[in-house]
């Protein structure tokens, strides 16, 4: 699990891959729809699509000569999950700064 986090969090680096995550979220797309916001070359975007499918995080399949994406949202599930604990911890922290600076207008 620790090497698909990792894979995860690397491919969720680049701010391409980001917004070609958010773009297959709305459905599949073919590498050319997703090369086309970014004016990058068609080989750019396959680059970037294949570092999102060693995350697991994209489907590519051909259909004819093209090359269609989708969307495998259990990488982002495992590491919504991981970031969790990390969300619980900083709201333990914030809620007893809370409580001491209370403290401290009252005295």
């Amino acid at each position: 699990m620790v090497e698909r986090l990792d894979a995860t969090f690397h491919a969720l680096s680049d701010p391409t891959r980001r917004g070609m995550l958010a773009t297959l979220a709305l459905g599949e797309k073919s590498v050319g729809e997703l090369a086309e916001p970014y004016a990058m070359s068609f080989a750019g975007a396959s680059k970037h699509v294949k570092v999102l499918e060693s995350a697991g995080l994209v489907a590519r399949r051909r259909v004819g000569r093209t090359q269609l994406c989708s969307l495998l949202p259990a990488p982002l599930a495992e590491a919504d999950r991981w970031l969790k604990q990390w969300e619980q911890f900083w709201t333990t922290r914030l809620d007893r700064l809370e409580t001491l600076i209370a403290q401290e207008h009252r005295e």
